[in-house]
């Protein structure tokens, strides 16, 4: 056989005939076991409604390593965790989007044999197994930047809600709730995990790490140091604004001078040529037509 056809065998067949080995040996009797073991534990007479999981999630469970779904669960939690989009669904769309175009390649070859089908299949298969990955962390960092946009507007409100009289947690409370974003969503479910017995330290820590903004990093190690040695919560807050403010106004100003260089590209490479072409045209058929 050719080396292309040992290609075709290494990049299609050996993968799909891993995915059906992996289908094969799914460990059926263990899961039935374990269902049934946590059925035993609840009181009889009680209507326990446990689901098997799908036989696409198990397989894609054992066939993705345990970092890369902790990986996957930190984007989502930066993406604010779409409910269209949980993690058990994005761990069986993944290798069924590239069962697919593995399909979608065979199917190709065999009409059209050739090196170039090759390549554009494995393109294809490692492109549609990427791609939820790569909407989901392009999901999350848009909400960061809403989430950097939203921050000084949303500390100004808390100042004014703690100088009127208002706690902080209360004034956290009405910025989210009068509020619309993702910024107010998650202080909202910060305020969630407090009510419910969190601790306050571990509630505010985690806000941080699902917005992953350096803004709201500093903001919470202020609140922290400010309720650890009760530092009065208004000045911390006058401070954080001012800053925020402050960092708001730098950003907008750095995109400004941006601005030129990344217009000059466009202004080069499309603007410049329909111009000289409109302008000198004319001139050079008329100097051609004048020569021939």
């Amino acid at each position: 056989m050719t080396p292309i056809v040992w290609l075709i065998i290494a990049v299609i067949v050996l993968p799909l005939a891993y995915f059906a080995w992996s289908l094969l040996s799914l460990d059926r009797k263990g899961i039935v076991a374990i269902q049934s073991n946590l059925g035993s534990g609840f009181a009889q007479g009680t209507a326990v409604n446990l689901k098997r999981p799908p036989l696409m999630l198990g397989v894609a469970r054992k066939l993705t390593p345990g970092s890369y779904e902790a990986k996957l669960d930190h984007w989502l939690a930066l993406a604010g965790r779409p409910a269209s989009m949980p993690l058990p669904k994005l761990i069986a769309m993944k290798p069924a989007l590239a069962l697919a175009g593995s399909v979608a390649g065979i199917l190709l070859f065999l009409v059209s044999p050739g090196p170039g089908i090759v390549g554009i299949s494995l393109f294809a298969v490692m492109l549609l197994y990427f791609l939820p990955d790569l909407m989901i962390y392009n999901t999350g960092i848009k909400r960061q930047e809403a989430i950097k946009l939203e921050f000084a507007n949303t500390l100004d409100q808390m100042l004014i809600s703690v100088e009127a009289g208002l706690g902080f947690e209360s004034a956290m409370e009405r910025a989210a709730s009068q509020g619309s974003g993702p910024l107010p969503q998650e202080l909202m479910r910060t305020l969630q995990d407090i009510q419910v017995g969190r601790p306050r330290q571990e509630s505010y820590e985690a806000l941080a790490e699902r917005c992953a903004v350096p803004d709201i990093r500093s903001f919470v190690l202020a609140v922290i140091q400010a309720d650890k040695y009760g530092i009065g919560i208004a000045n911390v807050l006058r401070a954080q604004a001012k800053q925020a403010r402050v960092k708001r106004r730098q950003a907008a100003e750095e995109k400004a001078m941006k601005l030129p260089v990344k217009v000059l590209f466009p202004l080069l490479f499309c603007i410049f040529p329909v111009l000289f072409i409109v302008l000198l045209g004319p001139a050079v058929i008329k100097i051609i037509q004048a020569f021939s």
